[in-house]
């Protein structure tokens, strides 16, 4: 599979990386998903401290352990759950976040982290504070290099002039086309932009409306409708019917723009993993498909957050 630069890193990921929080909490199942995965030629693997409590980190952790110097490990930080673990708050102090990466680095089974992201943010964060934590782990070999999960237009720009990320996560797909208007920024400072949502939740897959969820049908999808969804799902099939499949369709599209390093849809299934794995594996999109992909779907923008 083909591996792309993020950013001015010497990390090279494949264009498809595994989005780990779908892995669930068995380690054979979640063993299964991530073999699947290096063996299609998967080598990028996100995941969060967020995600089941940690867990997902160790099953991560361990199912990568025998492969160590062959893969890239992302996790997050800044998400802290309370005692109870019913719910969490932000906190992307200096202290918590030195703290944080070690816990994370054991779980992981790891001695550093290649990509640590900022699992949010906001302008009112102490943003000077969270800059220099990232800066003393990269100085004391506990993580390669950093990036940052936002979608917010104040957060990314600010990120983009102040820090030395390499990257930054956006969810972004036919149906959320807001991250384009901050691309060109992040192209100008060498930074890459990993997709997440790229089928946004399903609806660009093979089974696309069918397996909407209920609140999906009854609320539609960002300023989608109901209505719009179904038509544009339609619409995607009748145009692309003969020659590709949603999947190939949704994630062609998100690799299309050269500020994308990787797409990372997640997977419950080898199944699922393989059907994603093909559509990445697709040919490119030509310059009349794209632009068709382009006409037919909204070009929308972020309304709030703005600097």
């Amino acid at each position: 599979m083909e591996r792309r630069q993020l950013g001015t890193s010497d990390l090279y990921v494949s264009k498809m990386g595994l989005g780990c929080m779908s892995l669930g909490t068995n380690q054979a199942h979640a063993e299964s998903i991530i073999k699947a995965a290096l063996e299609a030629g998967i080598n990028y693997f996100d995941t969060a401290d967020l995600y089941d409590f940690g867990m997902n980190e160790e099953i991560v952790g361990k199912s990568l352990q025998p492969v160590r110097d062959e893969v890239v490990i992302a996790t997050k930080v800044g998400n802290r759950w309370n005692e109870q673990k019913d719910g969490w708050r932000w906190d992307p102090s200096k202290a918590y976040i030195k703290e944080a990466v070690k816990d994370s680095l054991r779980r992981l089974r790891v001695d550093y982290i290649d990509l640590y992201q900022l699992h949010g943010g906001t302008i009112n964060d102490p943003i000077d504070e969270t800059i220099e934590a990232f800066e003393e782990l990269k100085e004391e070999g506990l993580i390669r290099y950093y990036g940052i999960s936002s979608i917010r237009p104040n957060v990314i720009q600010t990120y983009a002039e102040q820090s030395n990320i390499v990257s930054n996560m956006m969810q972004y797909s036919l149906l959320d086309r807001r991250p384009e208007e901050w691309f060109p920024l992040l192209q100008e400072k060498n930074i890459s932009v990993i997709c997440r949502g790229p089928l946004a939740k399903g609806l660009l897959t093979t089974e696309g409306w069918s397996k909407a969820s209920e609140k999906v049908r009854q609320e539609g999808y960002l300023d989608y409708s109901p209505e719009e969804c179904q038509e544009l799902i339609t619409q995607l099939e009748e145009k692309f019917n003969d020659s590709r499949t949603l999947n190939e369709v949704a994630l062609q599209f998100c690799l299309r723009h050269e500020a994308v390093a990787a797409v990372i849809p997640g997977a419950s299934s080898v199944e699922q993993l393989k059907e994603n794995i093909r559509a990445a594996e697709s040919a490119a999109l030509s310059d009349e498909e794209y632009e068709i992909l382009r006409e037919i779907t909204k070009e929308q923008k972020y309304t709030a957050h703005r600097p």
